[in-house]
């Protein structure tokens, strides 16, 4: 027993390795001549994705806010850094960017992109790039998933929202707590352009998997506020669905015992089918696939395209809504 949970901390700590490239948050700002230069030169970054979260984009540009110091950054989409200070001073060389290459302002239909805990953009990068085939413009929201609970992250999420100028329409895609992240936006904010939502293999009435790793220390201590917010006792429960048409993706084996013999009934290896279930949902189905692999499954991603567009996950067209617990 005990090795299995050890094997399963490893297969939760795994995807942390595309952010394991990071850098080291700053704790003080440079002054004068120092500052004068950080702020001329253009630096390449190694992400530090749980340590920033974005809080504006535009086109291949996004500024970022740092969870600890409260500063801010311009990088581009090569995450290289253009300026950092504060968030006038990144939208001002935004702006100066934007008309040095004379890059047209946004406009149409967009989806963001968010990712679960422990992991980065990076890892939706398969499912940003199908969208993007879809004609549409895509985001990679970044948040530091093991840094802040749920709803600040949902705080984070709102800031990119409301600046989206231009745009016409907005979907969002969550992958596990990512999609949580969504619905604690609701919780407070609404913006009217947002039409759907998909969510894949989130433990949308918390994931019995951190029921049972959460007693472990080194869980804790990697997971954060969120983590102990994913339990089936946590904040899951208790956020409201999203006000507009969605769709739930879950991974899944095909029979009672799932991937994973540490949790009940089918599942994707680390959240169950019947977790990922939430009442309102507009269309619902499960791919045979593990957890991390359902932001690059042709056949999910597939599922996702349809729904943006028709509000449909199979090609024959027919709904399965999730009209009751059971």
């Amino acid at each position: 027993m005990r090795g299995a949970v050890w094997c399963l901390i490893g297969t939760l700590l795994w995807p942390a390795a595309d952010s394991a490239a990071q850098t080291f948050p700053t704790f003080s700002l440079p002054s004068g001549a120092q500052a004068k230069l950080a702020q001329e030169i253009e630096m390449q970054t190694l992400g530090g994705r749980q340590f920033w979260g974005d809080v504006r984009f535009s086109g291949e540009f996004r500024i970022q806010r740092n969870v600890f110091t409260g500063h801010h950054r311009l990088l581009d989409g090569r995450d290289w850094r253009h300026q950092w200070g504060s968030y006038d001073e990144c939208c001002d060389k935004l702006d100066e960017l934007c008309t040095k290459r004379k890059l047209a302002p946004m406009s149409g239909k967009a989806v963001i992109c968010l990712h679960g805990i422990l992991r980065s953009s990076k890892s939706m990068q398969p499912m940003t790039a199908a969208l993007r085939d879809e004609g549409y413009t895509v985001f990679p929201f970044d948040y530091p998933s093991t840094q802040i609970s749920i709803p600040d992250a949902a705080e984070f999420l709102h800031q990119v929202i409301e600046r989206l100028n231009g745009i016409e329409e907005i979907a969002l895609v969550g992958h596990s707590m990512g999609g949580l992240v969504i619905r604690a936006y609701f919780a407070e904010h609404h913006d009217p352009r947002i039409r759907r939502v998909v969510m894949l293999g989130t433990p949308n009435t918390g994931a019995e998997l951190a029921d049972r790793l959460q007693p472990v220390f080194l869980v804790r201590a990697v997971t954060g506020p969120a983590g102990r917010q994913l339990l089936t006792s946590g904040i899951a429960p208790s956020l409201p669905a999203p006000p507009v048409e969605f769709a739930v993706i879950a991974g899944a084996r095909g029979i009672d015992s799932g991937w994973n013999p540490l949790i009940p009934g089918d599942d994707d290896g680390t959240v169950t089918v019947e977790s990922t279930r939430l009442v309102g949902a507009t269309d619902f189905t499960t791919v045979p696939v593990m957890h991390h692999a359902l932001t690059s499954n042709a056949e999910a991603l597939q599922c996702v395209c349809r729904f943006l567009e028709s509000g449909r996950l199979r090609p024959e067209g027919e709904r399965r809504p999730i009209t009751s617990e059971k």
